[in-house]
C-alpha cells in the first residue's frame, strides 16, 4: 500500500516552478492532481500555486532570465492545469451568470481566466470571453445573454481611454460592472477615476459578487474631467509623433537603415507605446502613470545591458514636438527625471 502523499503549496510551489521551467507539462498536471487529493482546495491551487508562479515566470522575462519563447510554454502550461483543477472541481452552477473578459487590445487572457475559474468553483454559470474582446460585439453579447454582472480585465494602464469607452458602452446594456488588473493601477486609483468598481484580486471580485447591489454600484461617470483637448490632440497627432521620433533615430543612429522588418516594426511599437502611455496619463490626469510606465521601461533594458539614454533623448524630442501641450510636456520631463536618476545613479 502506497504511503499517504504529505504534498502541501508550499513543498508543491518549486516543485511547480520546475515544471514551468522544463516545459514539463504531465508533471504539472500530476502535481496539481495529488494536491486535489491530498485535500488542498482547488481555488488555493489556482491562487496560491498557479498566480505566484506565474508571478514569477513574469519576473524571469523581465529580467531577461527566460525568452518571450519560455514565458509562453510556461503560460500554456499553466492554463492547461486551470482547465483540469476545475474541471475536475467546479460545482455545478446554482448562481447567475458572469461573463467576464478582455478589454479590445488586451492579449494577457490567464488573469481574467483565474478569475472565471474562481467564480465557476463559487457556483457561478460564467462565460469567458477570453482576450481582446471587441466593444460592439461585447455589447451584442450583453443584450442577448441575461447576465448578473460584467468583469472586465485591463493589464496595461495605455489602454485606459479604450477601457473607459468600453465601459460606458456596457453602462447601456444596464448590467453591473467590476474591473481589475493592473492597467487600473496597483490600488486601483484609475478604476475610480473612470467611476467603476475594481477588484484587487479573484477571491475580492468573488466576494463583491456575492455580495452584489451596492458593493457594484460605482461612483458613476468618474470624477473630474477625463480626456479634454491635449488627449484629443496627442490622439489626432499620434502617427506624426511617431514619425519624429524616428526621424531623430535615423539622424543619431544610422545604423537604423540595417535593420530587419522585425527590427523595425518593433521600434515603432516602442515608439508608439510611450505616446500611448503618455495619452493615458493626459487622460486620467495622473503624472504618475506615465512615469512608472518609464521605471518598467528602465528595468526592462537594464536587464537587457541598454541603455536608457535612447529613451531619454525620444522623450526631449517629445517635449519640444508637444509644446503646446503643457500636461503632456510636464509628464514627459517627469518621465525624463525618472530615467535620469537612475542613470546617473
Amino acid at each position: 500500500m502506497a504511503a499517504p502523499s504529505t504534498l502541501d503549496l508550499a513543498s508543491a510551489y518549486p516543485a511547480f516552478l520546475s515544471c514551468l521551467a522544463a516545459a514539463d507539462e504531465i508533471g504539472a498536471l500530476e502535481l496539481a492532481d495529488e494536491l486535489l487529493t491530498t485535500g488542498v482546495a482547488a481555488e488555493s491551487v489556482l491562487l496560491e500555486l498557479i498566480v505566484p508562479a506565474q508571478v514569477q515566470v513574469g519576473r524571469w522575462w523581465q529580467s531577461n532570465e527566460w525568452s518571450v519563447a519560455q514565458e509562453h510554454a510556461a503560460t500554456h502550461i499553466s492554463e492547461l492545469v486551470v482547465s483540469a483543477v476545475t474541471t475536475r472541481s467546479a460545482p455545478r452552477p446554482y448562481r447567475g451568470r458572469v461573463i467576464v473578459a478582455c478589454m479590445d487590445g488586451e492579449w494577457h487572457a490567464l488573469p481574467p481566466r483565474l478569475v472565471a475559474e474562481v467564480l465557476r468553483l463559487r457556483g457561478w454559470q460564467v462565460t469567458f470571453l477570453g482576450a481582446s474582446v471587441p466593444a460592439v460585439h461585447l455589447m451584442g453579447y450583453l443584450h442577448r445573454h441575461d447576465a448578473s454582472a460584467l468583469a472586465l480585465a485591463c493589464a496595461l494602464p495605455m489602454r485606459l481611454p479604450q477601457a473607459h469607452r468600453m465601459i460606458e458602452s456596457c453602462r447601456r446594456a444596464d448590467v453591473p460592472i467590476l474591473v481589475g488588473g493592473r492597467g487600473f493601477g496597483p490600488d486601483g486609483r484609475w478604476a475610480r477615476k473612470l467611476g467603476v468598481v475594481w477588484a484587487s484580486d479573484a477571491r475580492r471580485a468573488a466576494d463583491l459578487l456575492a455580495e452584489g447591489g451596492d458593493a457594484l454600484s460605482g461612483p458613476g461617470t468618474g470624477t473630474g474631467s477625463l480626456g479634454g483637448e491635449e488627449y484629443v490632440g496627442l490622439i489626432s497627432r499620434r502617427a506624426e509623433i511617431i514619425d519624429l521620433g524616428l526621424d531623430d533615430l535615423r539622424r543619431r543612429q544610422p545604423s537604423v537603415a540595417d535593420y530587419t522588418v522585425a527590427q523595425w516594426d518593433a521600434t515603432v511599437a516602442d515608439l508608439g507605446h510611450i505616446v500611448d502611455f503618455l495619452a493615458a496619463a493626459v487622460y486620467v490626469d495622473d503624472e504618475q502613470l506615465f512615469t512608472e510606465s518609464m521605471r518598467w521601461t528602465r528595468d526592462v533594458l537594464a536587464a537587457r545591458g541598454v541603455s536608457v539614454a535612447g529613451v531619454m533623448r525620444t522623450l526631449s524630442v517629445y517635449v519640444e514636438t508637444l509644446r503646446d501641450f503643457p500636461r503632456a510636456g510636464a509628464f514627459l520631463r517627469a518621465g525624463r527625471r525618472a530615467l535620469w536618476s537612475v542613470a546617473r545613479g
